[in-house]
């Protein structure tokens, strides 16, 4: 189905939708443990280093145009958008968004504890542990990793064998901008292994999450850990310096960052048969920073891409109407 077709679904239901029998979570977010958007540290978007073998990704279309005649700042319209771009999809999906500083800052899920497969989110918690670790300043970005064999699994790069030291730096960019599993595993072993990721990610909210062993998550774990991350709790402006970078411009910017063109997207996404998922801060709505996390089961590809776009364009028009 295009996203012609659903787009035409959702203007013509969206003022009589009836919500589905899923979880839908609407909630006001206290202020004093919230930020400010100024706070989050800046990032410059980046290409994937001039490499000829990565293709230009081409953003999804996405609905417009349906929150026109809605009430502004009108959760349960968005709640119901978003049911209504799932249901028209086929798929099953579970999304979260927080948004971050502001007067009044709202949480909102649909479907937000159900578990779907992680795939390469996973990738995302050991990320930010490295990155907590270099701020604190227990590792050195510049030291290196040095392969195992049961670290290897097939990825994006094909470099690895006995002998081979990869620097924390190298390891992050392969790992947040290409999603390569080696180095994604590497980057676990390092920051003390399966067990200890686990632990410390449950300890930020992630409780409901096995990442790697089983290998399976929820939207709500996922904004749980980018809300501690973008609000200093996982090292601070020192390692969100460090970690940025390594997760704007990927090679996948067909989700998320396809339904807000223009705005930088600090993400990790993470795609397996018909799983598709996209962990993301969009660090400029037009009224402040948000986190939206996005899991996806029963399409994959172009379509799940499609997917997770229009629900991005959905809640980026919801922003429009955020005054503070």
């Amino acid at each position: 189905m295009t996203w012609h077709v659903l787009t035409r679904i959702v203007l013509a239901t969206i003022c009589c939708v009836a919500l589905s029998p899923v979880a839908v979570v609407v909630q006001a977010k206290a202020p004093a443990g919230a930020v400010s958007s100024r706070a989050i540290a800046p990032v410059d978007a980046q290409s994937n280093d001039g490499d000829p073998s990565i293709g230009t990704v081409e953003p999804a279309a996405a609905p417009i145009g349906w929150m026109a005649s809605a009430t502004p700042r009108d959760a349960s319209v968005l709640a119901a958008t978003i049911q209504q771009l799932i249901s028209a999809s086929g798929a099953s999906a579970g999304v979260s968004v927080v948004e971050l500083g502001g007067s009044d800052p709202l949480t909102l899920s649909v479907n937000g504890p159900a578990v779907f497969g992680a795939a390469s989110t996973n990738k995302l918690a050991a990320l930010m542990l490295e990155a907590q670790n270099i701020a604190a300043g227990t590792t050195d970005p510049n030291g290196d990793v040095c392969f195992q064999p049961d670290d290897y699994e097939t990825g994006w790069f094909e470099d690895y064998g006995d002998g081979v030291c990869l620097s924390r730096h190298e390891l992050a960019m392969r790992a947040g901008r290409y999603s390569d599993n080696t180095a994604g595993h590497m980057l676990v072993r390092d920051v003390g292994g399966v067990d200890a990721l686990n632990a410390w990610a449950a300890s930020h909210g992630a409780a409901n999450s096995a990442f790697f062993v089983g290998n399976t998550t929820t939207s709500a774990d996922l904004a749980a850990l980018w809300v501690a991350e973008a609000e200093g709790q996982l090292g601070g402006a020192a390692a969100q310096a460090w970690l940025y970078p390594f997760l704007t411009g990927t090679r996948t910017e067909s989700g998320i960052p396809a339904g807000v063109p223009g705005v930088t997207v600090v993400h990790k996404t993470g795609t397996v048969d018909a799983v598709d998922n996209d962990a993301a801060l969009v660090t400029a709505g037009p009224a402040g920073a948000y986190v939206l996390t996005v899991m996806t089961d029963g399409l994959g590809g172009g379509d799940g891409w499609q997917l997770i776009a229009g629900i991005s364009a959905a809640v980026r028009q919801f922003e429009a109407f955020r005054t503070s």
